[in-house]
């Protein structure tokens, strides 16, 4: 459980986590050719987080009544998807054409708690579904869309060091990081994309397609190589966590396109103290704001 404030007034958000393991395959209206094994029936165990959303009341500093705010997920998710197979127990799903992708699955459980949730005080803001560590969907109520997350990873070395600057101006500015010789990270990347689930597939984008542009677009240039040489964007760039999250950016925004969804967010995690976020529909302006900078550096 955790909280969120972004100072307003007395409002905030409240996140509880909770957990289910369930059955399901993707049919009937994947095909097995390209969807291969999810759509033989398989299990998960699904990590979820529900955030409300209200005012703190001036006595409790609470928005909402924890207890009874898990206990309306227990009763009303919990208690019918945990060790079930939704394709055949549930009857949303049984009953229906309705694939349980994890976008489907997220809309559903978004919808059984919206009433609940509404009289205890607060507005039920969204539901985030992990099928897995590298696999998750945010829902936020807005008819059929969703913001599909993917991660992976991949490890590169590389060296924090303008190439018009000297190496004690370059160490002054970049510590450690400007040795001549660079060094390394086991970079996390999370890919968020914005879409429309679809009807038939119960998709917001297609996951084989997706991955498959991650993949070469991104893992098989950058993955066990010296960024600084070895992707030429960063000839002339420094290879900061910042630099290389707009990189990748800049890089899948319109494959993706090409796909049918919008690239949201790239999220770059370089170690345990140092990550950043870049949000697609600010590129533009980033683009500019980071030639300046870099033209800003180049002149010290």
């Amino acid at each position: 459980m955790w909280a969120e404030y972004q100072g307003e007034g007395k409002k905030a958000s409240l996140t509880i986590r909770s957990h289910f393991s369930a059955a399901h395959r993707l049919a009937p209206n994947l095909s097995a050719e390209k969807y291969g094994k999810c759509t033989r029936t398989h299990g998960h165990n699904y990590h979820l987080e529900v955030t409300v959303e209200g005012e703190m009341d001036s006595r409790t500093g609470m928005i909402v009544d924890v207890r009874a705010l898990k206990k309306v997920v227990e009763d009303h998710v919990l208690e019918l998807f945990d060790h079930s197979c939704i394709n055949e127990d549930i009857p949303y799903f049984a009953e229906s054409q309705i694939v349980p992708t994890t976008e489907n699955i997220s809309r559903y459980i978004s919808d059984l708690l919206q009433s609940p949730i509404q009289k205890l005080g607060v507005k039920l803001s969204q539901v985030k579904l992990f099928e897995s560590d590298q696999l998750w969907v945010e829902y936020k109520g807005n008819g059929s869309e969703t913001f599909f997350n993917v991660a992976t990873d991949f490890s590169a070395a590389h060296r924090l060091a303008h190439p018009d600057l000297s190496l004690e101006k370059n160490k002054q500015i970049y510590g450690k990081c400007a040795r001549i010789n660079g060094h390394g990270h086991n970079y996390h990347l999370e890919v968020t994309v914005k879409g429309e689930i679809d009807p038939v597939t119960g998709m917001g984008v297609d996951l084989g397609g997706l991955n498959q542009i991650i993949k070469n677009s991104v893992i098989e240039p950058m993955d066990h190589g010296f960024l600084n040489k070895d992707v030429s964007f960063f000839a002339q760039v420094v290879p900061t966590a910042e630099n290389i999250a707009f990189y990748i950016s800049n890089t899948l925004r319109s494959p993706i396109q090409q796909l049918g969804a919008e690239l949201y967010k790239i999220k770059l995690v370089e170690s345990p103290n140092n990550s950043c976020e870049i949000y697609a529909a600010d590129l533009d302006q980033t683009s500019v704001n980071a030639a300046v900078k870099q033209l800003e550096l180049a002149a010290v």
